[in-house]
């Protein structure tokens, strides 16, 4: 499968009209309109990216309720006949044994749901609830999930209003899928819970209320379809990806301004040097440095310097940025894979053909998702070192990036924090994969813990765009003063979007806010977009 691919069965139309998480990743979201239909086809990271953040107004086909309702129907034929089918007339996990009467099966379904919304802690960011709502009606669509078209068009009813459950981040071991954040997720079908409309955190049963629906009564296996399933993992590892796919561009940008302001060299980023050990991804790092900073006067002007060679944080941009690309082309593949793929248990291919696997499995997830993570806090781990560069006087720059130092302390503290940051990322790079605690009495006897590593990820994430966004500071500074030799084309546009967001500076102040500002301009994407439509788009 193609990396840039992800699969969806329901045609979707994206209208892009209690306790905020520990970090920064959720962002406002964005109101102008955006409209996708599939019918059938893949989704793709382009269409997710640009539907990130916003409001999705979900549309489910003929052809979807046609194959959701011919499974239901082998569901209903299996609850009439005598056989024992796991989570349809049994008990769950340890309790697979206990056969369940007839009458019951419904009431068994709404006490999975409400036995398993256990989660605790801060609550899940309202962009990632989008996408687990998104990737489950996505899923149950595929019609091997034994659920009833009413019950996949009431998750689709909530995406639509954009009436976004109350989802705890810790609960889930990622192994028999994401148990407790999908019945989180779930609760307000059934008039209970939380839900997040409007700005406002309002209870389940009045969220209801308001959008005019009666809550869902779950029929036989639903429950366990809606919860069994790897969405808030997924949800996680596809949000990280759409945040990386932009972040690393921006890290070519801002190591760019840096080598341009410490007067370093492009030889390190020639095309027929990375001809010589071809990583797809050095190679593209080091055309995007050169497109950014054609043009360059201040290249030139050091042209005869006799330096013989930049420290590693810069002549080794394209190693180590270039394996933060390849790590993310690999990421796009798995991730790709998994949220459109079957990942309820068990499978119904027929009244008569019921198989009991481990699709809800998070290993492939857990694997990646810490992968991923180690190879984004390296773009901070070498970013931090560039500012410690910016700040030596290198080259001829003021130390700490102020003329008069002493009575100033300069651009000093910000290099603590970056380094805080990274040092931080350091812990939490340690994988979650290689961990397992048995859970159900031992039947489910290893676990992924990949909602720890989806969760510790995003952190991650946030620590290295703030990283990124004190280099940018640093850089911008470390330019000024190789006026008026102009910079490279990029790095010029780069420049004068952070100039007129953030001022030069020669005096201590509030570095906080410059630091909160240059921040804002990392996530708002405005410095990669304007560098964009000056030299094209960067790979």
């Amino acid at each position: 499968m193609a990396w840039w691919l992800l699969t969806a069965f329901v045609p979707i139309i994206v209208a892009m009209n209690d306790k905020q998480t520990t970090n920064c990743g959720e962002q406002p979201i964005q109101s102008n309109p955006y409209e996708f239909g599939l019918n059938g086809q893949d989704l793709t990271f382009d269409v997710l990216a640009q539907a990130f953040r916003r409001p999705l107004d979900v549309r489910i086909d003929d052809e979807a309720s046609a194959r959701v309702a011919k499974c239901r129907a082998y569901v209903d034929q299996i609850v009439a006949g005598e056989s024992a089918v796991y989570g349809v007339n049994t008990g769950f996990g340890n309790l697979c044994t206990k056969r369940i009467k007839r009458d019951q099966v419904e009431q068994l379904q709404e006490n999975l749901i409400l036995s398993h919304a256990v989660g605790v802690g801060y609550r899940t960011p309202d962009e990632l609830v989008r996408l687990m709502l998104l990737f489950k009606i996505h899923a149950l669509c595929r019609g091997f999930s034994g659920v009833r078209c009413e019950t996949v068009n009431m998750l689709a009813q909530l995406l639509r209003a954009d009436c976004l459950p109350v989802v705890p981040l810790q609960g889930s071991l990622g192994a028999s899928g994401d148990l407790a954040p999908l019945a989180h997720m779930v609760l307000p079908i059934l008039g209970k819970g939380t839900v997040r409309y409007k700005g406002q955190t309002v209870s389940g049963e009045q969220a209801l209320k308001t959008l005019g629906l009666e809550p869902t009564r779950l029929g036989a296996k639903e429950g366990l379809a809606l919860i069994n399933g790897t969405q808030f993992m997924s949800a996680h590892a596809a949000g990280f990806i759409i945040r990386a796919m932009h972040l690393i561009k921006h890290a070519d940008i801002v190591a760019a301004i840096s080598l341009e302001g410490l007067r370093g060299s492009l030889r390190p980023f020639a095309e027929r040097l990375h001809e010589l050990r071809p990583h797809r991804g050095a190679i593209e790092t080091s055309e995007n440095v050169r497109r950014i900073m054609e043009g360059s006067r201040i290249l030139e002007s050091h042209a005869d310097c006799g330096k013989v060679q930049d420290p590693y944080s810069l002549r080794c941009v394209p190693q180590v940025h270039g394996a933060t690309r390849q790590a993310l082309h690999h990421g796009m593949e798995v991730v790709g894979t998994e949220i459109n793929s079957v990942t309820d248990n068990p499978v119904i291919f027929s009244e008569t053909d019921t198989i009991s696997g481990g699709l809800f499995h998070g290993q492939p997830l857990a694997v990646v998702l810490d992968y991923l993570a180690i190879a984004v806090a390296e773009l901070g781990n070498i970013s931090e070192r560039r500012i410690y560069l910016l700040l030596s006087g290198h080259d001829g720059l003021p130390q700490l990036l102020m003329e008069e130092t002493g009575l100033n302390s300069g651009f000093m503290l910000p290099q603590y924090t970056a380094a805080a940051l990274v040092s931080e990322n350091k812990v939490l790079c340690s994988p979650a994969s290689v961990d397992s605690i048995p859970s159900s009495l031992g039947q489910e006897d290893h676990v992924s813990m990949g909602s720890i590593a989806g969760t510790k990820a995003w952190r991650v994430m946030d620590h290295v765009e703030t990283i990124l966004a004190i280099e940018q500071l640093c850089a911008a500074q470390a330019l000024d003063y190789r006026a008026p030799v102009e910079p490279g084309r990029g790095v010029s546009v780069a420049h004068e979007v952070i100039r007129k967001k953030i001022d030069h500076t020669e005096n201590d102040h509030f570095l906080g806010e410059d630091i909160s500002a240059s921040l804002e301009l990392v996530r708002a994407g405005r410095v990669v977009n304007e560098v964009e439509k000056e030299i094209g788009v960067l790979k």
